[in-house]
């Protein structure tokens, strides 16, 4: 028994160290690295966690055998103390059996890695940055302060945005009648110049991409660009790429196009108007103003 948990938590051991991350260099683009730091505390908290579990449930069984043999061994018939324990599980598994949920699902988070603290994650109801991880209950701190205590059988999916690496996605609208292809070397040129920057140099991980028109409307077109970053980095690297886009764009005489309102005013009463001795009509026009 104790053999094969120490295959499985060695096994955990693997899997943790096998986690990488971008490199840090001095210009974007930089090759992988392994996340030494970061993979030796969460395989300690996984493979600790995971084989207390084992542990626990290997004692317990281990000492139920063996006391129903001594029992049986003294000459008492344990056939009815057999009976009461199915009984009793049976009723435990009905009354507990979201509790026993809650633990099985969040062995298995710790067990596959699904999150680990300093994560920032999205489990549906709750999304943020993770501040402890137990077998029963996942703390999450939101944007907001709130500290979310989630039941780990609660959690149907996990969608984690600080493992490997992230992507940043950034739509930036245009006039309708601008050309495109200089629109396109002028956001080009911009985001490298501020990727190259000491701000967010090292949270790139590779050359910034245009995808192309995402979107066209009547009043603009809207332009995305793609960088890839690393892990939890995504939205540093896009608040400063938004400020070097959109000054570039100014620069070159291209301004985010407003959306076309129309303002429509309703004519007075001429009635109420004249009760009230008025001495000029106001011509009876509706008319729209485009803004």
């Amino acid at each position: 028994m104790q053999i094969a948990i120490k295959h499985i938590t060695n096994s955990i051991d693997r899997g943790t160290r096998a986690r990488v991350i971008p490199a840090s260099s001095k210009s974007y683009g930089g090759r992988w690295t392994q996340d030494i730091k970061t993979a030796n505390a969460r395989q300690a908290q996984r493979a600790k966690t995971v084989g207390s579990v084992l542990r626990s449930v290997a004692s317990i069984v281990i000492w139920a055998v063996a006391i129903v043999m001594i029992i049986a061994d003294l000459g008492f018939n344990i056939a009815p103390v057999l009976a009461s324990a199915g009984v009793v599980g049976v009723a435990l598994s009905f009354g507990a059996q979201s509790l026993v949920k809650d633990y099985l699902t969040g062995i298995f988070i710790v067990a596959e890695d699904q999150l680990g603290i300093g994560d920032w994650v999205d489990v549906g109801e709750a999304s943020g940055e993770v501040e402890a991880v137990s077998l029963r209950t996942t703390q999450i701190r939101d944007t907001n302060g709130t500290l979310w205590h989630v039941r780990n059988g609660e959690i149907l999916r996990v969608g984690n945005s600080s493992q490997g690496w992230a992507r940043t996605n950034i739509d930036m609208p245009v006039p309708y009648d601008a050309d495109i292809e200089h629109v396109n070397s002028v956001l080009m040129d911009a985001a490298k110049e501020a990727i190259a920057t000491d701000a967010i140099r090292d949270h790139v991980v590779s050359e910034p991409e245009i995808w192309g028109v995402e979107k066209v409307s009547g009043e603009a077109l809207t332009i995305r660009l793609s960088v890839k970053t690393a892990p939890s980095e995504q939205w540093a690297v896009a608040r400063v790429l938004r400020l070097a886009l959109k000054q570039a764009l100014d620069n070159n005489g291209y301004h985010i196009p407003l959306i076309n309102q129309s303002v429509v005013r309703s004519a007075p009463d001429h009635t109420a108007s004249q009760q009230a001795g008025a001495t000029s009509i106001i011509p009876q026009d509706t008319g729209a103003t485009e803004g």
